[in-house]
């Protein structure tokens, strides 16, 4: 799963408005970084070669994460969706889990 850090909390407004609703833990991600052609690489990339991270955005049963789940943005939420499908066609990452069914 991604990485999360809890930071301070806030309260959710009810539906008048008020912000007397229930507390709220805002999480601050860590989020990967889109690779740039002139820049150098970075270990937190988003790129088909970094299984690493890519296992981290997908389910127990190789489903991709989505994106309400995930935290990403949709630029980088599309990112990784391609490269997940790209390491799959290159049989770096499984289709579907491991798991023998019964």
């Amino acid at each position: 799963m991604p990485i999360f850090q809890k930071t301070n909390t806030t309260y959710q407004k009810n539906r008048s408005g008020n912000q007397k609703g229930r507390k709220i833990a805002q999480k601050k991600r860590i989020i990967p970084v889109i690779p740039q052609k002139s820049k150098p690489k970075l270990q937190g990339t988003i790129e088909f070669k970094n299984v690493v991270l890519l296992r981290d955005y997908i389910t127990s049963e190789g489903k991709i994460l989505p994106r309400r789940m995930s935290g990403l943005t949709s630029k980088q939420q599309r990112y990784m969706a391609r490269a997940i499908k790209n390491a799959r066609m290159l049989a770096l990452l499984p289709f579907t889990s491991q798991q023998s069914e019964k």
